[in-house]
């Protein structure tokens, strides 16, 4: 049997890297993309490789219709179809939403909703002619509650999550499943900017006790890419009971 084929943005580092390498150790062929990170994209090609599966890496940026057609170009020649993507690929912003710019809210818009759109609508006459597929959105709790100070990163992540129930419903007859995983506080680089007492402050708000690791955000990502296919339209929580 041919290997299915996975596709995950922004998969460079923390979560992106750990649902693609999660995909490889189980024997699929990978596709993987970031913006700006070469080096350590390549680097995740090279562990990738190392489980005996193709890993294609893509410089560019998802937020832009001309690289998410040049990649799936890529993926057409390869591989000739995709089984399922992941959309992972985000940035945030801390701040007050009056001192942001029209150009770091176009971006974080860019970044974290249209590339949701772009990769999507190329996905989907791919699986289509497969005969089915998976589309796993990469969301996050403030999606479901909002934050302060993080409002266009709470607004681009409670887009994702409309844009993933809305499309479950219009691809369920296709066998395509659409579901997003709402991530809480995840120990990535992401929440790097944190002082000491602001993380410790922070665990002591979380029931579980810690931050999540990014491996239990692919562990569980790997499960829907894999099975369920009546689970659709659904936005997953994976917080450890914090909010």
């Amino acid at each position: 049997m041919a290997k299915k084929v996975v596709l995950v943005t922004g998969a460079s580092r923390g979560i992106g890297k750990a649902v693609a390498v999660k995909f490889a150790k189980k024997g699929y062929n990978v596709v993987i993309n970031c913006a700006h990170r070469e080096a350590a994209l390549l680097q995740t090609q090279k562990e990738i490789e190392s489980y005996q599966v193709s890993c294609l890496a893509y410089l560019g940026d998802m937020g832009s219709p001309g690289a998410c057609e040049e990649l799936f170009a890529w993926i057409r020649k390869h591989f000739g179809t995709l089984d399922v993507l992941v959309n992972n690929a985000g940035i945030s912003y801390v701040g007050l939403l009056q001192d942001m710019s029209y150009e770091s809210w176009n971006r974080i818009v860019s970044t974290n909703l249209t590339s949701v759109f772009n990769c999507s609508r190329l996905a989907v006459p791919m699986m289509l002619a497969g005969g089915g597929g998976k589309i796993i959105n990469i969301s996050s709790v403030w999606g479901v509650t909002g934050a302060s100070c993080e409002v266009a990163y709470s607004a681009t992540k409670g887009g994702v999550n409309a844009f993933t129930k809305a499309l479950a419903k219009e691809l369920a007859p296709a066998n395509i499943q659409v579901n997003a995983v709402a991530c809480g506080a995840i120990d990535t680089e992401m929440n790097q900017w944190m002082e000491e007492d602001e993380l410790i402050q922070l665990v002591e708000d979380i029931p579980a006790g810690r931050l999540g690791r990014a491996e239990e955000v692919a562990d569980l990502v790997y499960h829907l890419g894999y099975k369920g296919t009546y689970l659709t339209g659904q936005v997953i929580g994976l917080d450890g009971g914090w909010i």
